[in-house]
């Protein structure tokens, strides 16, 4: 009889190649944009450019993954927390 293990990281995200859905399309757009740079360029040095590129790309994308806290610019907390309405009206003097 065929014994299976339970998946316990149902909540997790999907991932290819270590990257989410979103970031994986980025990385496939990158790449058949660079085939096409390839295939209507005869130079050796773009191609290494664009591997080179496409490697770059592919390493920034898997530490943005690793750590989304890079690009959190907003604060998490709001300064106040407060229960009562706002009404729109501003007391304050000018």
């Amino acid at each position: 009889m065929k014994r299976f293990e339970v998946y316990k990281n149902i909540r997790k995200r999907a991932v290819i190649f270590g990257l989410p859905i979103s970031l994986f399309a980025l990385m496939m757009i990158s790449i058949i944009a660079s085939l096409l740079v390839i295939i209507f360029s005869f130079s050796f040095g773009i191609i290494i450019g664009v591997m080179v590129f496409n490697s770059g790309l592919y390493i920034a994308l898997t530490r943005i993954a690793n750590n989304p806290q890079l690009f959190q610019t907003a604060k998490v907390f709001p300064q106040i927390i407060s229960n009562k309405r706002n009404s729109g009206f501003d007391y304050e003097k000018d």
